[in-house]
């Protein structure tokens, strides 16, 4: 169905909606498929009343299982009646949304510097992304953050399980909450998420054909140095380190001769030896930000990474001690770990309204979830996105060797859209931010400049203006 036919379609059904909200409000009301909705006005850790609206919840996505996944939901602080909204799936897989809201794009950041012990302060962020949309922060899959299941063979999942389980969350968050049905949506998210967020928007996309009969007013998505395939993923870490100046031109040239310019797989002893030695000029340098220190790891990883790019230690609470003066500001692992000394406080739980007993230590990121990487590649979930006129936003810190720009450019490249504004500068504040180009079928791709994994965590000003910018249609 093309966009043309979705946009009549939901200006028939919003009528229907209307009449059925006024019927069925109340049923729902009574019974609602938003479980445990929870209205959070202040927060521990925060002074004073939060400037935002913020509600917490849980929907069930499995009946059987009683799987249950965790939301915070954040209003736009423009005009939540009319602004996009926006659902934001973080990385891993196994990364809790939690991370994206204080971390990268929501209204909450932690005061680390002033850090010394006890609960962590939280203030607000200026350059939250809720300057211009209300954002669904999702903690999935379930073993996320505070999803939760009663039934441990609810916890074996994969790509397929998790972005179907993500479309019934939305299907049951809009029934309890109509009045958003007619904003803009948009599904979003980064790292691993590359994989899981085109194929949510394409179940929305295709909701008719499956039997969901909401009138989703799916616009687009976004992604950010996002998991796509292997082969342009890993392929691209020799040529990037190369281009970083991390290896020298006769190991990047005997490396590429070997193995004939494809690094995702060793084709030969000799391939594999030179691919060992980049890894041995590489293995000091921050995978996820080229310029910071490497320090030990409590950030997303994604999991298509190739092997000997995969040099930072598994996160470990427990080893580290809770002093400021052991725990280095440069090093931006310890403000990650500021989100578990709060996460797992008391008041805090009661705060968000975490139910008791279900997560019993919380994790930014659970890298232990029984995972099933079901699907290899997401290149043509955003080709048949793309070809049928929803909008793409694909964007990349230029300072990430993980999932580096140069990959994402590749198999954006293998779509073969035509280009309609080429390679070109984009500024804010009277300085670049970054580089852009613009495909036909409404995709745009664009660099932050200086930026590592997660764009928005390292340049959250330009991200913002990025984000503004695409929203309202114009160029960046």
């Amino acid at each position: 169905m093309t966009v043309a036919k979705e946009a009549r379609k939901l200006s028939s059904s919003l009528a229907v909606l209307s009449l059925l909200s006024v019927l069925l409000l109340p049923t729902f009301s009574c019974s609602s498929l938003v479980s445990a909705l929870n209205t959070i006005t202040h927060l521990p850790g925060f002074h004073g009343t939060l400037p935002f609206y913020l509600e917490t919840g849980y929907v069930t996505v499995d009946e059987a299982n009683d799987a249950q996944l965790f939301y915070y939901f954040i209003k736009s602080e423009r005009k939540p009646e009319e602004d996009p909204l926006m659902v934001w799936l973080s990385g891993g897989p196994g990364c809790s949304a939690f991370s994206g809201l204080v971390f990268e794009i929501g209204p909450l950041k932690f005061d680390v510097a002033g850090y010394t012990d006890g609960l962590p302060t939280l203030v607000y962020h200026p350059y939250t992304w809720t300057k211009v949309c209300s954002i669904i922060f999702l903690d999935s899959p379930v073993g996320t953050g505070f999803s939760y299941s009663s039934m441990g063979k609810s916890y074996e999942t994969g790509d397929t399980k998790a972005a179907r389980q993500v479309h019934t969350f939305l299907r049951k968050w809009f029934i309890d909450h109509p009045k958003f049905l007619s904003n803009p949506l948009y599904i979003g998210g980064d790292s691993y998420s590359g994989i899981i967020v085109p194929v949510v928007a394409q179940k929305i996309a295709k909701g008719d054909q499956d039997g969901d009969e909401l009138p989703y007013n799916l616009k687009g998505y976004l992604v950010g140095n996002p998991v796509t395939d292997e082969k342009f993923d890993n392929g691209a870490v020799v040529p990037y380190a190369h281009g970083m100046g991390l290896i020298s031109d006769e190991l990047y040239e005997s490396t590429k001769k070997s193995c004939g310019g494809e690094y995702a797989s060793p084709r030969n002893e000799q391939c594999a030896n030179y691919l060992q030695s980049v890894n041995e000029c590489t293995k000091g340098i921050n995978s996820e930000q080229i310029l910071e220190p490497l320090c030990f790891s409590a950030s997303p990883k994604p999991n298509m990474v190739a092997a000997y790019s995969r040099r930072l230690l598994k996160e470990d609470i427990k080893k580290f001690p809770l002093l400021n003066s052991d725990l280095p500001l440069e090093c931006r692992s310890f403000g990650y770990l500021l989100s578990y000394f709060w996460a797992d406080n008391d008041t805090v739980r009661e705060a968000l309204n975490i139910r008791k007993g279900t997560v019993q230590h919380w994790q930014r990121c659970n890298h232990d979830l029984l995972y099933t990487y079901d699907i290899p590649s997401s290149i043509k979930f955003h080709l048949n996105l793309t070809s049928r006129g929803y909008r793409a936003l694909v964007y990349s810190g230029d300072h990430d060797m993980g999932v580096p720009f140069v990959g994402t450019q590749g198999w954006i490249r293998s779509l073969n859209f035509s280009i309609v504004d080429d390679w070109r500068p984009w500024s804010v504040d009277g300085q670049v931010a970054g580089f852009t180009r613009t495909y036909s079928n409404n995709l745009t791709f664009a660099t932050v400049k200086g930026a590592g994994h997660t764009a928005p965590e390292y340049r959250p000003k330009e991200c913002l203006a990025m984000l503004q910018r695409w929203l309202s249609g114009a160029p960046l």
